[in-house]
């Protein structure tokens, strides 16, 4: 390709450097005026620069331009490709997010309600223990005054038991009668059973 492009311009140099020898040899050189050799070797000259070029230089210029102009759309459409792609992953990420925190509070209500749930079980367990020590006490209570009735019922039967065989014993007036039980009655120990007074 240099020698061709060498020739092309040597050719060129030719060509012009012709003038000047014709204007040496006695000829006037109008500038202005055309001249057939001079445009026919021009002609020539940007034919052949033309064909060097065409087939050497702007075939590789525009394969290089056109390799540009690909690998900046290629470029562009990976941005782009990449931007959805970016924008894609967030819609992802913020999705899990969302779902993260519905699925924190959805734990946390539950907690709550569990929580609840269980203070609700506690407390009712506690107020049905407290019901059923209330129950045994009152059974308690009440089996003891009973108890108490009874030990009361038979010890004034049995006072009353001393006191009539103390009446027997001595059978008297009425008034001798009275004054014995109430004799009786001072004398005998209170809560006991009287029978070991006789």
């Amino acid at each position: 390709m240099r020698s061709l492009l060498t020739t092309a311009f040597s050719a060129a140099l030719a060509a012009l450097s012709a003038t000047p020898l014709l204007a040496q040899e006695g000829e006037k050189v109008d500038l202005l005026s055309p001249n057939a050799g001079v445009m026919f070797w021009t002609l020539i000259i940007f034919v052949v620069l033309l064909f060097v070029l065409s087939r050497f230089a702007f075939k590789p210029l525009t394969a290089a331009v056109e390799a540009r102009e690909k690998h900046l759309e290629e470029m562009i459409q990976s941005a782009k490709a990449d931007r959805d792609e970016a924008a894609r992953l967030l819609a992802e990420q913020q999705k899990a997010l969302d779902a993260s925190r519905a699925e924190a509070q959805r734990v946390v209500a539950e907690s709550r309600i569990t929580a609840e749930k269980l203070r609700n079980d506690m407390m009712e367990q506690t107020k049905q223990q407290q019901r059923e020590l209330l129950d045994r006490a009152r059974g308690e209570i009440d089996n003891e005054r009973k108890r108490a009735i009874t030990d009361l019922r038979r010890e004034a039967v049995d006072l009353a038991l001393a006191g009539a065989s103390k009446l027997v014993e001595r059978n008297l007036d009425d008034q001798t009668n009275r004054n014995l039980v109430e004799s009786f009655l001072a004398s005998a120990p209170v809560g006991g059973n009287g029978r070991g007074q006789r």
